[in-house]
Formats: structure tokens, sequence, C-alpha cells
């Protein structure tokens, strides 16, 4: 019978047949546990090499290291990746990864990613799409800076290359059942083996379920769930493995997931003077936000949320790929095709306030979501010689995005507005003008029944509550209900075609050049419009402008003051949910680009123990369109195109391997500059993408792995420092110059997400015990220094810095027929912020005019109220394995 490891058994070299398999280096049964740093194999340059022979910053961890730390997703891979973070926002749908401080926050499925993930040689086109249960790993290499050559565009600042198990000849059968707290359970089993002399095949299944991180307070209602951040889905995988020859071999994967969740309410970080209003319109059904902290408005850390709408989240996730290997032996080469089609969707509801007043949201009916469709084929024809190894190819792809937005208004809206605009007018006015719930149709009155020289005083006496002076009939307000349904439909068409070749120039220097040539294609189709009357209070608010403007004047006794107070008063009824201006607003942009991106790389041998690399990396992610309601003031964007984003990066390094081959020692120097850097930044009330000119990335990745001289006992350890700073630039710099008061913090200082230092480690031990028993435990730990954790840089969204720990102990037999693991994630119960966001009309943290200090920002003056999405507490729990 065959078996796996004759997968392709050819007289083609290794490094060709790894240089086919695209990641297919799993393909081989799962990467057997290293136990000296020459086991070590990775695919990241498409060839099987070893880790010390490529120069690239590469993170290889192996299925037991993965195991050991607990890695179910690419948000558990962060604990053993240093410079690496991984983020959720309003959905599991917005997950986000970065390296060395750069990624795509992925609210808006109109940008593409940052950091690449490939499962099983499959690109999956946003950072959301790939998160999920990753089933049955092979290993995982995550490699750092651009990878444009081989892997494609969106790779600009790394790739994670994930290879799962492929399906064995030997039969077997692998059940696992986990137990946890938070009420967590989870079960999961494979079964593999022989279908016939030349198909093999593999199924997994799993289910997991847990209780939510956050308790929710409800307000207003009708929410009935009081949690948030829950566990519940069920993924399949089946593969077949097919060998209809020596030479020929052809992998096929099946896969389907589904999740059906509450996620993700937001806690209070920081209330602000909004708090007392919410919660005035919330009594009697309890508080409806955090009450305002002392001082700065910081309030102490807690995972009680307040939403009172559901923010369900259903995503399915399936797709179909099929790679084939021929091996072409008169060319000492191999044929490669991979194709894949996958089909991702989610549908979500949104409590878009954040509280448990009901002023905005979205229902989970499947009128808030995006769907996406996916077709690529690559081909690939990779050879070697004595002096060369060579690679050809050519990638085309068809994707489809629809996206659906909607927003409901609830029946505390225009109480809400109402109080907070007359709110601000009384501290303006020094009193003369108190807080009302019921002033709105002061603005939008038909003043036009009144003669001209009354209507500024007769605004005036509306607003102040005067009897003599009621809302003139017929002003319209805010509907309650649905307001808004918004359609978005995207094509993108991209040809590419690569190369990359090495030619061993001596026995000791190597030179690699690889260039690719993108071509990309998108279209965007959209229809933004109002329903059911919604708009009519913005129109006739923006009808009176003149006389709000007059009416300001007199009452504060300035021209200047008059129309800053009656800019305040006309934006917020005229915000992107109700804005008249959207009324049957049709979209139709289309846009082509071709851009050649490529690398240099230069090795060389200093002995069998060390290698010095240098290498420059041009990366490319493609320009896109902003899938939202977007405006600057009140007038809405006349285009949602933003342009692509390049990098140009060069590195230098060297590996060494030390204490008879049982030391790993790498470090690298790297140097990036990233122009029209994609934005994507939350303002309050909508999402914008700014392109910023210019951002520097430098600093150094450190690795070290020590196969010790104790049986059982691996130690490893890495980190990274990175020095990142946005260039200078002014409001004339920017695609949007109105947006610049909102991100003038940026110029001259760190990104978001950019942590200094990174630290990763982790202890492996694991032995026999004796009377047939094998034991051992595992810590992994990561440190990062403080970081901003908002895109704006707002102070009050640092995050301090902080330590996470897992760990794990195991017991169990000999011939791993059954294994015993006690465990915990986030050992220590660290408590640290994932994202933190402005709360939506809640506050303001920019003023209008420019301060003392260049920018728009005086924290002193900073009323903005702050929440955040938590990263995960203690969990701990137990899983037994049994294998057949």
């Amino acid at each position: 019978m065959r078996q796996t490891n004759r997968y392709l058994r050819t007289t083609v070299s290794a490094a060709v047949v790894g240089a086919a398999v695209f990641g297919f280096a799993g393909m081989a049964a799962a990467q057997e546990a290293p136990s000296t740093v020459d086991d070590i194999i990775v695919t990241a340059q498409l060839r099987e090499q070893s880790l010390q022979d490529v120069p690239v910053v590469v993170t290889s961890l192996s299925q037991e290291v993965l195991q050991d730390a607990g890695v179910r997703d690419i948000k558990d891979l962060q604990i053993l990746t240093p410079g690496m973070t991984v983020t959720s926002t309003q959905s599991e749908a917005s997950t986000t990864a970065r390296i060395r401080g750069v990624g795509t926050v992925g609210d808006n499925p109109g940008l593409e990613s940052s950091v690449g993930v490939v499962i099983d040689g499959v690109f999956r086109s946003r950072n959301g799409v790939g998160f999920g249960d990753l089933g049955e790993l092979s290993r995982i290499e995550v490699l750092k800076g651009p990878q444009g050559t081989l892997f494609g565009k969106n790779t600009s600042a790394g790739v994670i290359n994930i290879i799962t198990a492929l399906p064995s000849f030997t039969p077997g059968i692998d059940v696992e059942a986990t137990a946890g707290n938070y009420g967590a359970w989870g079960v999961s089993g494979s079964v593999t083996g022989p279908i016939s002399d030349q198909i093999a095949g593999r199924l997994y299944v799993a289910a997991r379920q847990r209780d939510g991180f956050y308790n929710v307070d409800t307000g207003d209602g009708p929410r009935a769930n009081t949690e948030d951040a829950n566990q519940n889905f069920w993924t399949a995988r089946g593969q077949l493995l097919i060998q209809p020859s020596d030479s020929a071999s052809i992998r096929i994967i099946a896969d389907y997931s589904k999740r059906d969740e509450y996620c993700c309410t937001g806690v209070v970080t920081r209330s602000s003077p909004t708090a007392a209003i919410i919660n005035a319109l919330t009594a009697p059904n309890g508080p409806g936000t955090a009450a305002q902290g002392a001082g700065d408005g910081r309030v102490p850390f807690s995972r009680q949320a307040y939403a009172n709408r559901d923010t369900d989240q259903v995503m399915e996730d399936m797709g179909l790929s099929a790679e084939a290997n021929i091996d072409i032996q008169s060319w000492n080469a191999v044929l490669t095709s991979v194709t894949s089609y996958r089909d991702w969707s989610t549908v979500n509801g949104h409590d878009i306030d954040y509280t448990g007043a009901d002023i905005l949201y979205r229902p989970p009916n499947g009128e808030y979501g995006y769907d996406l469709t996916n077709l690529t084929q690559e081909l690939r024809l990779a050879g070697t010689s004595d002096k060369f190894d060579w690679l050809v190819g050519g990638y085309a792809s068809l994707e489809n995005i629809g996206r659906d937005d909607t927003f409901y208004l609830g029946a505390d809206y225009n109480p809400f507005l109402s109080l907070l605009l007359t709110s601000s007018l009384a501290a303006q006015t020094g009193g003369a003008i108190a807080p009302s719930p019921a002033r709105l149709g002061c603005f939008s009155g038909n003043y036009a029944l009144l003669p001209a020289a009354a209507r500024a005083q007769y605004l005036i006496g509306c607003v102040a509550g005067s009897p003599l002076a009621p809302p003139l009939p017929g002003a319209p307000l805010n509907i309650v209900g649905q307001g808004v349904v918004d359609h978005y439909s995207q094509r993108s068409e991209t040809l590419a075609l690569f190369t990359n070749n090495t030619w061993r120039v001596t026995d000791q220097f190597e030179l690699t050049l690889g260039l690719r040539y993108t071509l990309d294609k998108k279209r965007l189709l959209g229809l933004q419009d109002n329903v059911n009357g919604n708009g009519a209070s913005c129109a006739a608010v923006l009808g009176n402008q003149a006389v709000i403007v007059g009416a300001f004047t007199a009452a504060l006794g300035s021209p200047a003051a008059g129309a800053a107070a009656a800019s305040a008063v006309i934006g917020p009824q005229c915000l992107p949910w109700n804005n008249v201006l959207y009324d049957n607003r049709r979209i139709s942009e289309e846009h082509d680009d071709g851009v050649l991106s490529g690398t240099v790389k230069a090795t060389y041998r200093l002995n069998d123990s060390a290698m010095l690399y240098g290498s420059y990396a041009r990366g490319y992610k493609g320009f896109g369109y902003n899938m939202d309601r977007v405006q600057t003031g009140v007038t809405p964007d006349a285009s949602l195109y933003f342009p692509a984003e390049t990098v140009d990066s060069y590195e230098l390094g060297l590996k060494t391997t030390l204490l008879d081959r049982k030391l790993l020692l790498n470090a690298t120097y790297f140097n990036q500059k990233f122009e029209d850097f994609q934005l994507n930044t939350f303002l309050g009330t909508a999402f914008v993408v700014e392109s910023i000119p210019e951002l520097k990335t430098q600093g150094v990745d450190a690795d070290m792995m020590w196969f010790t001289p104790l049986d059982g006992l691996t130690l490893t350890a890495g980190v990274t420092y990175t020095d990142a700073e946005y260039g200078a630039f002014t409001a004339a710099d920017l695609t949007s110059p109105g947006r610049f008061p909102q991100l003038s913090l940026l110029p001259g200082a760190r990104p978001s997400f950019a942590p200094e230092w990174s630290l990763a480690g982790s202890v492996n031990f694991d032995r026999s015990l004796g009377g047939g028993l094998r034991g051992g435990f595992s810590l992994s730990a990561k440190y990062m220094t403080e970081y901003n954790t908002g895109s704006d840089l707002i102070p009050f969204k640092m995050q301090d810095g902080f330590a996470v720990v897992n760990g794990r102990v195991t017991v169990g037999s000999e011939d791993e027929r059954w294994a015993l693991d006690v465990w915990a994630q986030n050992l220590t119960d660290e408590e640290y912020v994932q994202v933190a966001y402005n709360s939506p009309l809640q506050g303001t943290a920019f003023q209008t005019a420019a301060q003392p200090n260049g920018t728009f920002y005086d924290q002193s003056r900073d009323t903005q109220g702050i929440s955040a999405f938590l990263g995960a507490p203690r969990t701990y729990g137990v899983t037994l394995r049994v294998k057949y």
C-alpha cells in the first residue's frame, strides 16, 4: 500500500518538490517534532528549505508547540510571535493581524489586508475570512516583511502561512473533548485512512461553545440576552489525497464553518458628560452606561457592558480547493496548479451607541452584513539545476463583495439629540438656554411663516423654552424606526505574473531575484438611500441655516461665535444616518492599476553554522473603495476611492546554528517605508479611509531556539524592537483635507498597535515517566510595552505594557493512545484592552481650531467618551485526547 511519505517520490530534488507545493510541505505527514535546528523545514520561498537557509524572518511553529500553547485560531497565535498582534472589533468578521506595527483595521470589506493569511496554499483575502478554527495543524509559519513576490498583493507587512494535516494511508482516529470555565465545552474528531490503493481521505469535525466574557445591562430593552462575546460554532473539513502515479498527486479540500454568537459589545473605559443624559433616558430601567468617572473621566476596568439591542453575529464560511502536482522529469521540474473557491458571509446585529438607551441600532435581520465570493487559479512551474533554482507562475482571481447596511433610529434618539444640543448651548449662553429633550423642532420649523425680522428672536425663544415661541407647526423630527437602506457591490479582477530565481554563484554565495507584475481592476456600484421619510428633519434644518446663524450671532454677540454655534447645531442633525443628501444616491466607480513589485536577496555562508543575508523588497497593497457613508461636514464625499499602498523594505540579517546544531540564534535589522498607508479610522459617526503619505518602521527581530541537553526540554524566545513613526504631513497632503483635525495627532507620532518592544518565549518539556506513561508541561508568555489602541492616537486609548501567560500540564500513555491536559490561557488574568474607540455621540475630542501645539487636540478640553473591546480573561479547563 502507498504511504503518505511517497506523496511525490520522484527524481526531482526535494527543493523543487517544496517549490511546487506552496506550503504543501504539510502534504507529507505532519512534520515530526524537531530535535535539532536542521529539522525545522519551512516553505517561505515556496520550496522546502531549512529555516536557517532562508533569507527571510520566519517564526516556524510546529504542531506540538501550537498544541501546547492552545492555538486554535490566528488570534491565539500571537502569544508565540513577537511583533505580531491580532485584534477584533465590532464583530469577529473585523479581525485584523498586524506585524511590526503595520496592519489594516478590518471594519470595512473594501479594505484588503496588509498581513496575508494563507491556508493550505489558498490566500484568504480578508483576515476575518481566515479567522476560525484551524483544525488539525501540521505547522504555521509567520513571515515578516513584504512577501508579495511569491504570495501576492496584500502581504505588504507579512504572511501567516498555515499548513494543516493531510490524509494518511495509515488508518487513524483522533477524538478530543474539552471542558472549561465560562461553561466552555468542545468536541472534535478526525478519521483518516486509505480509500483505495491510490486515494486516502481525512475528515475533521469540531463543535465548541462557551458563555460570554461580558455581562450586559440591557437598559431600555428589548434585548433579553445579558451576556456577550460568547462562542458557538461548528466546523467540518474533508480531504482527499489522490496519487495516480509516483509522479503526480492531487489534494482536494472541502470545508464548512458556521458561527452563531453574540459579539461584540464594548465597555466604557472613559465616561463623558453625556453619561448623565443617557442614564436619565434609561431610568427607571437602570443605568444606560457607566457613570462619569472622577478627574479625567476614566473608569475602573470592568467587563460590564451596556446594550439594549441585540449583537448577534452569524457567519458562514465554505470553500473548495484542489492542488495538483506533476513531476516533469525531463526538465527536473514540477508543475503545480492550485484552484480555489471561497464563499463567506456574515449577518450582524449592532447596538451602535453601545448604551442601554434606545438611540441607534442595526437589527440582526439580514439588512446589515456582507458576503464575499472568491475564485482563484494559480499555475507554477519550478525546477532546479546545479547552479539555479527557478520558478515562474501566474495567478488570477475573481472576487465579488456585497455589503448591506442599515440604521434604525430608536425611541430615545430625538430626546437624546435635543438634550445633547441644548446642554451645549446652555454652557455657551450661561444658562439662558436650559437642557431639554424637546427642542429639535425649534431648528426644523418652517420660519417662512414668520416675518423675516422676527425669525431669529423666535428661534432663540423656542430653544430657551419660552411659552411664547413653541416649535412651529409641522416641524419635522427624526423618524423612529428604519431610516437607511444601503447596498454596495464590488467586483475585483486580479491577474499576476511572477518569477523567483536563485543563482548559486559559489558554494557560499547566492543571489535571488524575484519579480511580480499585478494588474488590478475594481468596479463599485452602490445605492445609498434614506427611507420612511428619514432626512426630512435634516433638510429642514439645512433650509433654516441662515436663520440659525443669525439667531446665535445675535444671542452670542459675535458673528464668529454665532457661526460656530450654528455649525455645532446643524452638523449633529445631518449625520450620515439621517443626512438628506444621501436620498437615492447612486454610486458607480471603476479603476484599474498595474504594479511591478519584487525582491532582491543576497546570502553568504560564513561557514556551516552561520549565514549572512541582505534583501530589498517592494510590496503592494491594492487600492479600494470605502463601502460606507462618508462625509466632510454635511457634504457626502464625491468618491469612495482610496489609492494603493506600497512599501520599500530593507533587511540585513544573521542566522547562526550552534552547540552541535542544537541552538538557533537569529537576528535581523529591518527598515520599511510605507507610502499612501491606508488608515481606516472611526471618527465617532463613521469609518473613514485616509491615505497617510508616509509611515516608517525600523528595528530588529531576534529569535532563539535551544534543544537543551536535558531530554525533552526545549526553550524558545523572540524579541522585536520597533521604532515606528508617521511622516510629517498637513491637511493639504490628505485626500480629504477636512479630516486633518481628527488626524492631527499623527504627524511625527508612533502609530497605533506598534509597541516599542515585543517579547515572546516558551518552555516545553516532554519525556517518559516510566510505567508506560509520558508527561510534560509548557509555558508560553508574551510581553509588550505600552502602545495606543486607537488609530487617532487620543491619549486615553493608551494601553500600558502587559504580559500574557499560557500554561499546560500533560500526562498520557507512552504510545500516545491517550493524553490528559490541564491548561490555562491568560494564567495571571491580565486585564488589557484590544481596541479602544470613540463612543458614538458621546463627547468631543478634537477642537475646531488649531491649538498652540499645532494639533487640534487639547487634552484638558477633551470630553470624548471612550469604549473598548477587551482582551480575553483567564480561562482554564481540561482536555482529553484519545487516538486509535
